[in-house]
Formats: C-alpha cells, sequence, structure tokens
C-alpha cells in the first residue's frame, strides 16, 4: 500500500474498487487472486495507530474531530450524531468489535449461497474473529438475561439463534483489533495496487454509441489534490465496483450522474441516468441504553453478550470505569466526547450541548463511572429516509435522513427492549452490580438527565417508555440503504441500468444482517469476490 501521491497520472487495471473499508479489503484481496486489481481508499492505513489499534483507547478515534481522523462525523437531519470509517478498514476500525453472522433466513431471503456463504464467513474468521474473555459483569448480563426469559443459554458461538449467547470479536486476547484491512494479507501481492489518501470524484461513462452507459474508469484526487485518472482495461468482464459504504457509495453514484435527475441537475451534475432510488431506503439501527452504577469494580469490557428475542430487539453491553481511554472519567461508547448524548433530545443536541456535557462529566466523581451500559437496538428497522447531496465535494458529508420511529412497529420494540433491560437490572444474577436502592425508574431518569450523579436528590416524574425511546435514541452505527438490491443494483449487485458498475457494501441492505453486521459486510466481500471470479474464469475457459 502507498499514498496516491505516488501514483500514475493515468493507470489501467481489470478492476477498480472505490473505497477500502469493511467489504472493499476483502473483496480486493480475493479479485486479486487472478486479476489486476486497484482499491483506492480515501484516508490512511490504521497501522500503528493505538486508537484504532488498542481496546483500552475505544472512543478516542471516535472523538477525533480532526482532518485526518479515522473517523469523519455526520449529524443526522434527525439529529442523532454519528460517525463514518475514513480508514482503510472502515468501520471495523472504529467499532466495539463485535462479531457474529446473519441470520439462516437472512441469508436464504436475499438468496445468497449458504454453502459459499458459510465458506466466506469461515474465511474471514480465520484472520478477525476471536472468542472474548468473559468476566463477571458481562457473566451478570448473560445469567439476567438468561432469568429473564431470553432463552435457551447458546453459549459461545458466532451464529444467530434465538435465546441468549457469547459472540465473537475482533479483538484479540491481548485486547488488539483486527480489521477488515487485515484480510488484505490473502491478497495477490502481484495482482494489487492500494493506494491511500485517495479521493474518487467521480466515476467516468461512455455513452456515444452505446444502449446504455458503460463505466470505464474513475477520476481521483491525491493528498496534494492532484488529479489521477484510472482506467479499466479492455476486456467484457472488467469493473469498477462502489463500495464506498451507507453514505458514500450512493454519494459517488450521484456525483458520476446517477441519481434522482432533479436533484442532480440542482447541484449541476449531468445527468447519465435518472436514477430516482439511488439514496432511498436508508435507516438506521436506533439504539437506546441504560447506564447502572456498580457499587462493585466492574471490568473493562465491549460488546460480548447478546439477547436474541423473539419480539424483535437485541440486548447488549458494556462496562468500565475507563472504557475510553485516557481519562478515568468518561462513559466509552456512550461518551459525548463521540455524540452519544441522550441528556436531551436529538434535535437538541448541539455542539454547546456535547461541550457542557463533557465539561460536567469531568468534574464528576470518579466513582459515578464505575458500572455499564444495557442496551437495546432494533431488528430491521422498518423506517427509513433518504440521502441527498449537500454539494459537490466528496470529502463533504452528504445529508441523511433517518427517520427514527417513524414505524409504530420500531417503537413498540424498543419499548419491549427497554422492559427487558430493565428486568435484567432487577434480576438475582446482576444484583452485584447495581445499588438495590436505586430504582430502575430513577436509573431511567439519570439516563435522561446523564451525566449521571450517583445519588439523585430528587426523582423527577418518569416519562412514558416511549417518550424514553424517543428522547434518548443514539446510533450503534448500523446504518444502510442507499444502493438496496431490487432498486439500485440486481442480485449479483450490478447497478441497474448501466454496465460495467456494481455496488458491494452496506448500502445494499434492505435490513441490516444479524445482530451486529460487520461479520456479513466482510463475508459479503469475500462471496462477490469468489463469484466475480468464477463468472470470469466461465468466460474464459468458453473463449479459449
Amino acid at each position: 500500500m502507498r499514498n496516491a501521491t505516488s501514483a500514475p497520472k493515468t493507470s489501467h487495471y481489470d478492476y477498480i474498487i472505490v473505497g477500502g473499508g469493511t467489504a472493499g479489503c476483502p473483496l480486493a484481496a480475493t479479485l486479486s487472486q487472478n486479476s489486476n486489481v486497484l482499491l483506492l481508499e480515501r484516508g490512511g492505513a490504521p497501522y500503528g495507530n493505538p486508537n484504532i489499534t488498542d481496546l483500552a483507547a475505544f472512543g478516542r478515534a471516535l472523538s477525533d474531530l480532526s482532518p485526518t481522523s479515522p473517523s469523519q462525523r455526520f449529524i443526522s437531519e434527525d439529529g442523532v450524531i454519528s460517525a463514518r470509517g475514513r480508514v482503510l478498514g472502515g468501520g471495523s476500525c472504529l467499532n466495539a468489535g463485535f462479531y457474529t453472522r446473519a441470520e439462516t433466513n437472512y441469508v436464504s431471503g436475499v438468496g445468497w449461497d449458504g454453502r459459499l456463504v458459510n465458506e466466506s464467513y469461515k474465511w474471514v474468521e480465520k484472520v478477525v474473529a476471536f472468542e472474548p474473555p468473559v468476566q463477571e459483569w458481562q457473566s451478570a448480563v448473560r445469567d439476567g438475561l438468561l432469568e429473564s426469559g431470553i432463552v435457551p443459554d447458546n453459549g459461545f458461538t458466532y451464529d444467530h439463534l434465538y435465546g441468549t449467547k457469547v459472540g465473537g470479536t475482533i479483538f484479540d486476547r491481548d485486547g488488539l483489533r483486527h480489521t477488515a484491512a487485515d484480510l488484505l494479507q490473502y491478497a495477490n501481492p502481484n495482482g494489487i495496487t492500494v493506494l491511500l489518501h485517495a479521493t474518487v470524484h467521480k466515476v467516468m461513462f461512455r455513452t456515444k454509441g452505446k444502449s446504455r452507459p458503460l463505466a470505464y474508469g474513475v477520476i481521483f484526487r491525491d493528498a496534494l489534490r492532484a488529479k489521477h485518472k484510472a482506467y479499466l482495461k479492455r476486456g467484457a468482464k472488467n469493473e469498477i465496483i462502489v463500495s464506498a459504504g451507507a453514505l458514500g457509495s450512493p454519494q459517488v453514484l450521484m456525483l458520476s450522474g446517477l441519481g434522482p435527475a432533479d436533484h442532480l441537475k440542482t447541484h449541476n451534475i449531468t445527468v447519465v441516468l435518472d436514477q430516482p432510488m439511488v439514496g432511498q431506503g436508508m435507516s438506521d439501527n436506533p439504539m437506546n441504553a441504560v447506564f447502572i452504577p456498580s457499587p462493585a469494580p466492574v471490568e473493562v469490557s465491549l460488546i460480548q453478550v447478546v439477547g436474541i428475542t423473539h419480539f424483535g430487539s437485541y440486548i447488549e453491553a458494556a462496562s468500565g470505569e475507563n472504557f475510553a481511554g485516557g481519562s478515568p472519567r468518561d462513559f466509552g461508547m456512550f461518551s459525548p466526547k463521540i455524540g452519544q448524548l441522550s441528556r436531551v433530545p436529538p434535535k437538541q443536541r448541539t455542539q454547546e450541548a456535547i461541550d457542557k456535557a463533557v465539561e460536567t462529566m469531568s468534574t464528576m466523581d470518579p466513582s459515578a463511572f464505575r458500572g455499564g451500559f444495557i442496551l437495546e437496538k432494533i431488528m430491521g428497522p422498518l423506517s427509513t429516509g433518504h440521502l441527498e447531496l449537500r454539494n459537490r465535494n466528496p470529502n463533504d458529508n452528504p445529508s441523511v435522513t433517518f427517520n427514527y420511529f417513524k414505524e409504530p412497529e420500531d417503537l413498540r420494540r424498543c419499548v419491549e427492549g427497554i422492559r427487558t433491560i430493565e428486568r435484567i437490572i432487577e434480576s438475582k444474577a446482576f444484583s452485584k452490580f447495581r445499588y438495590d436502592y436505586i430504582p430502575v425508574k430513577t436509573l431511567l431518569n439519570m439516563t435522561l438527565n446523564s451525566p449521571v450523579n450517583l445519588l439523585p436528590k430528587h426523582v423527577n416524574a418518569s416519562v412514558s417508555l416511549e417518550q424514553f425511546c424517543k428522547d434518548t435514541v443514539m446510533t450503534i452505527w448500523h446504518y444502510h440503504g442507499g444502493c438496496q438490491v431490487g432498486k439500485v443494483v440486481d442480485q449479483d449487485y450490478k447497478v441497474l441500468g448501466v454496465d460495467a458498475l456494481r455496488v458491494i457494501d452496506g448500502s445494499t441492505f434492505n435490513y441490516s444482517p444479524g445482530t451486529n453486521p460487520q461479520a456479513t459486510v466482510m463475508m459479503l466481500g469475500r462471496y462477490m469476490g469468489v463469484r466475480i471470479l468464477s463468472e470470469r474464469l466461465a468466460v474464459d475457459e468458453r473463449e479459449s
């Protein structure tokens, strides 16, 4: 891998992949076995950055708002603060590490080949997946889930099974993160070029003499803003594949002239194909959490245990006195430093509100941070929104609306999830890790008013659980859609209406797979790489 400043002005490849993220890395590694691949990543490398690699430093990358940060913050029009990857390895360099497969009916429902799916998961797991060391607090959550009726106990497994289980993690026993970028070790070094700090501005199309627009190259700029062009070599099977994520992929298509014609014209973009579904179907699984201060010390842990319910909510948990690294006064993956601010409703989460929360946090007694969060995330979701360009700069975030809880069923699932969390907190199994004189309703109020104080002076009248869900909604970074199968791409991820262009990543999902999607996004990169190579081989054999 090298910096794009060293790239030639023009170059030619069999495959050009836009985005070296969770899907792009395994896809490039696979395609390089039998062809010549260019992988373009707008960020840098994850290696040598402890803010990415160290479990103890979780949250530092997400709270880094500098232009060179591996994380790029964005705020949805709903007011929820989120982040997207800007680094080789994508979101797998920033997330809480949980690794779990999609449910079998998800695999069959989208029409994937079950055997190749399993082989592809195993290919990923050999490099990046581990069994976590489950300690006392996480064990109490697990036993509380079982006591609350989320049964059976499925032990440790990568599989998606109803009941309670311990899932995998991309953090090894030494607390070091393994990301999608590590899957590039499978690549054929003679068949791959990885360029860093290479921002793609558009895909180029030929239309003259063609019945359909034909993708034939990309324009990208390096860190010094110098322009480069990469072209496809001649050959019917050569393709450009966009794997820039749920925000980046629809953005790249629109910047290239594929999207709603009126919207593109507003930004003076030449329309290659009027495709009104690009940017539609944007979803983000809402997350709501309850903080439980603990009288006993707790281990530092990210997501390890999950309860998979029949009512459509997933229950997970994270703990620790200092699980964001650096400061002992922090709430880790629920910290206002990374934009997780449940104390005010979404539309009121201004930078001033964040600064005030961070300042308040710095003055609190360290014991107030001893404890953990139990969260629920709803499956699906059913509620959807849309994405639009703000401008023609590919480095800027597009505008995105998720419409959290627009569908009543999503809200019902959240309420059931919070009720389950209440039962876990009140369970015998969890009793060691809660103050018995603080009722659950008070914990909900403390969460509403967090950063929390251990001893609330008075109890506010408790809001309804429906209102709690709406007011405290956060993201768990599982947003998806914008280039969905059946609307923007076909079952083979080929973009409808044009030739030599595919989209392969989470933007193609109609629903988020499993409890946490990263395993399936990595699997999809490998899976489609194998499929594309086998198609290529069949054509080569016919021609010879």
